[in-house]
């Protein structure tokens, strides 16, 4: 039986260099500890909205502004 792990890895860093293209971020191969902790959030939470599209087919539910139900 194949390992998958190594599939899913490269599937993952996939996603995660192709958001960071798409919002802006300058992500490079190895060691990204330059980046702010606001793109790297982004990065994230981008991958994060994705995911639960993928998953569940609906868009990814988002606070709205002003909301103070919290």
């Amino acid at each position: 039986m194949a390992n998958n792990n190594n599939n899913s890895k490269t599937q993952f860093d996939n996603m995660k260099y192709e958001i960071a293209k798409e919002i802006g971020v300058n992500l490079k191969q190895g060691y990204n500890g330059d980046l702010t902790a606001r793109e790297a959030g982004k990065v994230g939470g981008n991958i994060v909205k994705k995911v639960f599209q993928s998953y569940t087919g609906n868009s990814y539910p988002t606070e709205k502004l002003n909301d103070t139900s919290r």
